[in-house]
């Protein structure tokens, strides 16, 4: 059984009210610990944020 930290994590990322950053912290966990609990619970990672996650953050910045 997920600890409230996480279960509230989980609602609050799915919800989109936190950023996936800010949700890990708030379950105490790294952000790639919290995707593994994303995708264990069914909830749509998005991409930018799987990619950060990962480390690989290539996000196109304007000059």
């Amino acid at each position: 059984m997920a600890s409230h930290g996480l279960s509230s994590a989980l609602t609050l990322y799915d919800a989109r009210t936190l950023t996936l950053s800010q949700a890990a912290t708030r379950a105490g966990v790294s952000e790639e610990e919290f995707v593994r609990q994303l995708n264990r619970h069914g909830i749509q990672v998005t991409v930018a944020d799987r990619m950060a996650a990962a480390g690989d953050d290539r996000t196109a910045h304007a000059d």
